[in-house]
């Protein structure tokens, strides 16, 4: 085992793993780092039916600032899970900073494909942005997620547009009309964000073909590219940095949301009418896969880098999690986003929920899932400790006092609340609006006895308790096995 391996696995010692386990603040029904940090969800597909879900990883630090690698998880049912090897971590010239974000692709051929920014800098007077960063396009082989060919690197910085900063990153690779094209997330020279798009038919050979820029100036920075079909549609998710709150709209520091692909790949096009995927403090880097079924399933980070909000996790040694696999459709003019069927073998004890207005009720556990209409034009619910989801003049609000550990508010634009699906986990809220056509994440911090369910209004709907996943730890990490 290197060097670099032994740092790695050191901090996933049984006894870290425990101490961490005490936290009251541990997740029981989403996936977490077993010690340290977690962001970006990274190489996400199903193989031999068996899906894969990759994630960056840093375990020494539950503020991601040491050596940053990919976890990984695998699941045949989305609620038994094994923890298994580290595939990728900073070993090489090209990674050396950082195994970063990437993506999974499985050839005609059947063999599996991980795709990864390398993240270097080099020694010296640099300001990192426009020079002095390696941001490289990694490749490694895969006979069955598994075990993986040595890493070798497609693209370096030299190979990118000249226009282009040093920050080039986040690749997802889609097939269309016997080609392969790959998105990267770019940031230009003079600070304007954009997406790159490249062609192979090898998956080895890239070739830089177009450019997908916005109609107007759009942030600085373009991360987390996934380019995919969508019920007949083309999409392109990516995470804006540098846009500017207007009104409601953007007002986390980063964005996520989609953009409507019309144009042909091959050629430089401009994408306009960007729409916020995710209204809550809590979703960044979202991925999406298809699986065998022709489901489009995404997960996302349930995290945001550089919020000015904090996560009291850090003081037991972890930070974030995953959000819930939710299936993805195209409807409405808009993306419709629902946890996927397999989350719904979760549920436990249910309860039906009618109250009065101006009432409440106490919750049997915060784990669980309640599926709520409200019957009144205008209404505040109050949630746990002093969670409010209110609604009055097609303005929807979610405000987090105390347990939101700096939280606010974030709102959004909506005609009509019909139904309210809560997700409610330990120290996570996932709160879906009419089944799908809106959706806010955010993470929750309070008392096992905040129990509280309070109406302004009548509503009525249904409680399930939900049950935990279960993860088989893997306590023995290892090189994975290169062929």
């Amino acid at each position: 085992m290197n060097k670099i391996r032994e740092e790695f696995n050191r901090p996933q010692s049984q006894e870290a793993r425990k101490a961490v386990k005490q936290d009251a603040n541990r997740l029981t029904y989403h996936l977490m780092p077993p010690v340290g940090w977690l962001n970006d969800p990274n190489g996400l597909c199903q193989y031999n039916g068996l899906y894969h879900i990759f994630y960056q990883y840093t375990p020494g630090n539950p503020t991601g600032a040491d050596h940053r690698g990919w976890g990984h998880y695998t699941t045949k049912d989305f609620i038994h899970y094994q923890e298994e090897n580290d595939p990728f971590v900073p070993d090489t010239e090209a990674d050396g900073k950082g195994s970063y974000s990437g993506s999974a692709l499985i050839d005609d051929d059947g063999k599996l494909h991980f795709f990864y920014t390398g993240n270097n800098k080099l020694v010296g007077d640099y300001d990192y942005i426009n020079n002095g960063r390696i941001h490289w396009v990694v490749h490694s082989e895969s006979p069955d997620g598994f075990t993986f060919s040595p890493k070798e690197v497609l693209l370096k910085n030299k190979d990118y547009p000249d226009s282009l900063s040093c920050h080039v990153r986040d690749p997802k690779i889609m097939k269309r009309d016997g080609q392969y094209y790959m998105v990267l997330g770019a940031r230009t020279k003079d600070s304007h964000g954009q997406v790159e798009v490249f062609v192979s038919k090898d998956l080895k050979d890239w070739k830089h073909i177009s450019t997908i820029r916005p109609e107007k100036e759009f942030g600085y920075m373009w991360e987390c590219p996934d380019l995919f079909e969508l019920d007949g549609k083309t999409i392109l998710m990516t995470c804006p940095q540098g846009v500017a709150q207007d009104g409601i709209l953007y007002e986390n520091i980063y964005q996520n949301g989609w953009f409507e692909v019309n144009g042909s790949l091959d050629h430089d096009q401009r994408v306009s009418n960007f729409k916020e995927f995710d209204n809550g403090f809590d979703f960044y880097a979202p991925q999406s896969f298809q699986d065998e079924k022709g489901r489009r399933i995404l997960i996302g980070w349930m995290g945001i880098p550089d919020a000015d909000y904090t996560n009291p996790t850090v003081e037991a040694n972890w930070q974030h999690a995953l959000t819930l696999p939710r299936q993805l459709h195209f409807k409405n003019d808009r993306i419709y986003q629902f946890p996927i069927e397999e989350i719904f073998n979760l549920h436990g004890e249910k309860m039906d929920i009618d109250l009065a207005a101006d009432t409440c009720l106490t919750m049997p556990e915060r784990t669980v899932h309640l599926n709520l209409h409200p019957k009144a034009d205008c209404w505040t619910i109050t949630l746990r400790k002093d969670c409010t989801l209110s609604y009055a003049n097609g303005l929807f609000t979610m405000d987090l006092k105390s347990s939101g550990s700096g939280r606010g508010s974030r709102h959004l634009a909506i005609d009509k609340v019909e139904s309210l699906d809560i997700f409610s986990d330990t120290s996570s809220l996932e709160i879906f609006i009419n089944h799908g056509q809106h959706a806010l994440t955010t993470r929750i911090y309070d008392a096992p006895e905040d129990l509280s369910l309070c109406t302004s209004a009548p509503l009525n709907g249904t409680l399930w308790t939900m049950n935990a996943f279960e993860v088989k730890e893997n306590l023995e990490k290892s090189d994975p096995t290169i062929v």
